[in-house]
């Protein structure tokens, strides 16, 4: 009986989070109510509420399932290439750009003040990828811990900032090189700098970091 409950429990809270993103995705997180949530997954608010007492508890495990699915998605593999496609992914993710679009200041306490679930699930898989290249001498050594928060402290880095350090390309520069205010300098023709450039950079310097 109690795995028979368990079961139903686990099957409602998927479908709620379920329900939840496509509301999330339709309105944003401050347009959203439990109630349409609620009617969306065909469940009633009592049984929402029972689990998530507001809105915003809700979207902090929905947005923990879905960053922590897509860091399982590259767990097993090299941390440096793991990490930086785990950015790509996450950077590309419909939800984080919904969420970066619409409503930012939900991230800000997860930047400032604490760790979330997230957080700490990934850094559990970063610490994870630290001890098994440390194991096969691909990883320096070093205190797992503290290497996988600086892994995950740099790579968020990228993640959240990595748009306000691209060069669009002004009006005096048509064909697309920068212009004054470019890596160049004045008069630098240099190509704009890019995601793709920028994933790059954050490659290289994971490898510095992380390689005997």
């Amino acid at each position: 009986m109690t795995s028979i409950r368990h079961n139903a429990d686990a099957e409602s809270g998927g479908q709620v989070l379920d329900a939840a993103r496509e509301v999330v995705l339709a309105v944003g997180v401050r347009r959203a109510t439990l109630t349409d949530v609620a009617r969306r997954a065909g469940l009633s608010r009592m049984t929402i509420y029972r689990r998530w007492p507001d809105m915003r508890t809700l979207v902090a495990d929905l947005m923990t399932r879905e960053w922590v699915s897509v860091a399982d998605r590259f767990a097993t593999g090299d941390p440096v290439t793991s990490a930086v496609a785990a950015v790509r992914a996450l950077r590309d993710h419909p939800l984080w750009r919904k969420i970066v679009e619409v409503d930012p200041e939900l991230l800000l306490p997860y930047l400032l003040d604490r760790r979330g679930a997230s957080h700490e699930a990934m850094l559990a898989l970063v610490e994870a990828a630290i001890v098994r290249g440390q194991e096969g001498g691909t990883v320096r050594r070093g205190d797992p811990a503290r290497m996988a928060r600086a892994v995950l402290l740099t790579a968020q880095s990228f993640l959240l900032s990595g748009p306000t350090m691209l060069d669009p390309a002004g009006p005096d520069t048509p064909d697309g090189t920068v212009g004054l205010n470019g890596p160049g300098g004045p008069g630098g023709t240099e190509a704009p700098v890019s995601l793709d450039d920028l994933d790059a950079e954050l490659a290289t310097l994971l490898e510095r970091y992380l390689r005997p």
